[in-house]
């Protein structure tokens, strides 16, 4: 009996491992196509497996989804396929076929100065002295390594100069970048207060704000999801006499003149199926800033959270909250902008900003697919026969709350809770273009139509 009791144990053992090992499949080799500048081993960098590597058979085609995943986020390829061949049973071949993008854009440069179009076209008139131009030239991918080199000479609203450059990777590991940049400017107006929730501007004929700001990164990316970076730069800012007689506090050392250095620390998590316009996955930012300078120094501490979760093939919902609090040396005005500024955004208060130490958003949409579309492209024909689009309507609802020790009177917004809603449409297109229309409601009754999109070049 106790023979029979082994004989039956060593065939349950023998069946198990055997399956075990079975299930797994080697990586015999992986081929790339297309990819007439990028280097192989950029491509190979994103890939969340190499040559060589043993993993579970079933596990394959989730793999090869995350691997077209991390190269279209790479923002080099208008188009990216990765297939699976199996050799025999224990062994496969990767075939990795990209299609590049353009990587060269010296364009001419067109932007209104407002925080968004719409405070451009309704408050502001539509006024061509609130528009930038010049020209503005974009190298990505420059040495083939995703390295990004950006050259802006501006003038208008704003006479400004730029120059920015970026490599992602300067080690064999692939795991550290570095960037470097300078920007200098001269303005002939600027926003001096906020009155009734609304930025008011004051303007000469004469230069009335100058500076300069001069940065160095170092970037660390140990795996696919995870980046770090580390900041030093410094700057000085001027402001005129009488901008200065205007308000005395617009600069954080409550002085005309306003030098610096400063540093920052960020970790961000990203794990999106598709980072300009995320359907399912995940990220995380935490952003610490530091700015030293005398009688003005200040700390300023950014969390910011993503979810989107399908719940069925055209069907998602995308979660964020994003939560600033900065430790004020004084209340000079600059210091004090908070909602309505950088990724501080609320739809429905376009119009509107607020001033303050600390503030929290919470953002809920759910969106659904209306398909996509296929247009010829009559102008690069060859390059790329149709241009794709894609269309999702939304209906969403905010929340918000910016807290200011020192509040002002007249201001509305402030220590109380935003509310907003609305539904919107959203039109997605190649080099990551993204629309989007919404029509919001805020708290205070105001409803209207707002506008925003940008491409990623």
């Amino acid at each position: 009996m106790c023979n029979k009791v082994k004989f039956v144990f060593l065939v349950f053992n023998f069946l198990f491992f055997s399956n075990f090992v079975s299930a797994q499949i080697k990586i015999s080799s992986i081929q790339i196509e297309g990819n007439k500048k990028t280097k192989s081993y950029i491509i190979l960098r994103e890939l969340p497996y190499h040559q060589g590597d043993d993993i579970p058979k079933d596990s394959l085609a989730i793999l090869d989804t995350t691997a077209e995943q991390q190269l279209f986020n790479t923002s080099l390829f208008e188009q990216v396929s990765v297939r699976s061949q199996f050799i025999d049973s224990a062994q496969v071949l990767i075939k990795i076929k990209v299609s590049e993008r353009w990587y060269l854009f010296p364009i001419p440069y067109f932007r209104w100065v407002d925080r968004n179009f719409n405070q451009w076209w309704n408050e502001q008139n539509r006024s061509l002295d609130r528009v930038n131009y010049g020209v503005s030239v974009r190298q990505a991918n420059v040495s083939g390594n995703n390295d990004k080199l950006t050259a802006a000479f501006i003038t208008g609203y704003t006479q400004q100069s730029l120059l920015r450059y970026q490599i992602p990777f300067i080690d064999k590991k692939l795991r550290y970048g570095v960037s470097f940049g300078w920007q200098s400017f001269t303005q002939k107006e600027i926003n001096i207060a906020t009155q009734l929730d609304k930025q008011v501007f004051y303007k000469t004929q004469d230069i009335i704000q100058k500076g300069y700001r001069t940065n160095a990164t170092v970037l660390y990316r140990p795996n696919l999801y995870e980046r770090f970076s580390f900041q030093a730069g410094f700057g000085k800012n001027e402001i005129s006499d009488s901008a200065f007689l205007m308000q005395p506090s617009f600069l954080p050392s409550l002085q005309k003149t306003f030098s610096y250095v400063e540093a920052a620390v960020s970790y961000t998590q990203l794990h999106f199926d598709y980072n300009a316009y995320p359907t399912k996955g995940q990220s995380t930012d935490i952003l610490w800033y530091q700015r030293f300078s005398k009688n003005s120094n200040l700390t300023s501490l950014q969390f910011r959270k993503i979810w989107a979760r399908p719940f069925s093939k055209n069907n998602f919902v995308l979660l964020e909250s994003n939560s600033l609090v900065k430790f004020l040396p004084n209340n000079n005005y600059t210091d004090n902008k908070l909602l309505g500024y950088g990724n501080m955004q609320m739809s429905g208060l376009e119009y509107y900003v607020v001033e303050g130490n600390a503030a929290s958003i919470f953002k809920a949409s759910w969106h659904h697919s209306l398909g996509t579309m296929n247009v010829k492209n009559l102008i690069l024909k060859k390059r790329l026969p149709f241009i794709k689009y894609q269309f999702w309507v939304k209906a969403f609802t905010q929340l918000g709350y910016v807290y200011n020790e020192q509040p002002q009177a007249g201001n509305r917004l402030t220590n109380t809770l935003l509310r907003t809603a609305g539904i919107g449409m959203d039109i997605i297109s190649i080099y990551d273009f993204v629309l989007k229309i919404d029509y919001s409601l805020n708290q205070l009754g105001n409803k209207g139509l707002y506008l925003h999109g940008a491409f990623n070049f």
